[in-house]
């Protein structure tokens, strides 16, 4: 069985987009995207239209992780219009560029180091280090990883943690922030001043709540979830975190589609220049990644990964935590 540098080696041969397929899961997604977006400016009634907002909204989260790709150097390389229209993208999106592969490169290259996880990821904390600090910020800890701030990724996730936050911490760097609330803020107001407010939800806020409610649940149950392992500095690897740290999504066609198979995240962490349509192809063919820590969008998987609070090092597992009275 291939280990370490040998195992990602061997991924290399995946490492490579076809063309023709990188621009036609772009334009066609995007293509559905704005049709489904078109839909909500239809003089139809308004319950045939809240099925296509909310197909928008898985759409979005589809755009959004082939955006990742982009942005990963994986697909589109060297294309001009690619990056013009991923640009736009990110701006609309509210993960503007320059926030977001600074953040998820850091979060690629530290992975499941507990001591810097919260930087492009959900924080986690050993229990021992929550237990120590004051009641205020073990608050503010849970509320971050709490089923209801998730769930409302849109605002908590996006707006403030995506735009606001990069802002107060770097204007100079993160201009495209500024950018991105001004152009979504304004988007709001033309859309409810010359379409009304039905309009407004349904073309801008239940998509943008749903792909965002999508999206943040998928990153959190990547590496949060039941066979989790995190390290506190020694003994850290690359592969380790990837097959150890990061979950394979088991979900059915219409799941992988949506999600553009990031699901297949063991095998994105272990080589992230591998092409999201690839993904299937790599864990079919190498047999040492057909065995990955598994997770589902059943209910009773999603409670699991949900109810995990703080790493235990003597348990060696993520475990459930309340606030001591």
């Amino acid at each position: 069985m291939r280990k370490g540098k040998e195992l990602i080696l061997a991924t290399r041969e995946y490492a490579k987009e076809v063309r023709w397929k990188s621009w036609y899961y772009t334009l066609s997604t995007l293509f559905l995207m704005i049709a489904c977006n078109a839909v909500a400016f239809l003089d139809i009634p308004t319950l045939v239209k809240i099925p296509f907002s909310i197909l928008n909204g898985c759409i979005m989260v589809r755009m959004f992780v082939i955006y990742h790709d982009q942005q990963h150097h994986t697909i589109l390389q060297k294309s001009k219009v690619a990056d013009v229209i991923f640009t736009l993208f990110g701006i609309y999106i509210l993960a503007p560029t320059s926030i977001w592969k600074r953040s998820h490169d850091y979060h690629h290259n530290h992975n499941s180091k507990i001591f810097s996880s919260s930087v492009g990821s959900y924080p986690v904390l050993s229990k021992e280090k929550f237990l120590s600090l004051p009641k205020s910020e073990q608050k503010a800890y849970l509320f971050v990883r709490n089923p209801i701030t998730i769930s409302f990724g849109y605002i908590v996730m996006f707006i403030y943690g995506m735009c606001i936050l990069s802002l107060v911490n770097g204007k100079s760097k993160h201009k495209d922030s500024l950018v991105a609330l001004i152009v979504h803020a304004l988007a709001i107001v033309l859309v409810t001043v010359f379409f009304g407010w039905k309009i407004l939800f349904l073309a801008i806020l239940i998509p943008f709540l749903v792909s965002s409610a999508l999206g943040s649940y998928l990153f959190y149950a990547q590496h949060n979830f039941p066979g989790v392992s995190f390290q506190e500095k020694d003994g850290w690897t690359y592969e380790g975190a990837a097959l150890e740290s990061s979950s394979y999504m088991k979900t059915n066609a219409f799941w992988r589609w949506t999600s553009a198979n990031i699901g297949y995240h063991h095998i994105h962490h272990l080589n992230a220049r591998i092409p999201f349509y690839r993904l299937p192809e790599v864990m079919e063919k190498i047999p040492e990644l057909q065995h990955p820590k598994i997770t589902t969008l059943k209910p009773l998987d999603i409670a699991k990964c949900l109810r995990l609070k703080v790493w235990d090092g003597g348990l060696q597992k993520m475990v459930p935590i309340k606030i001591k009275s």
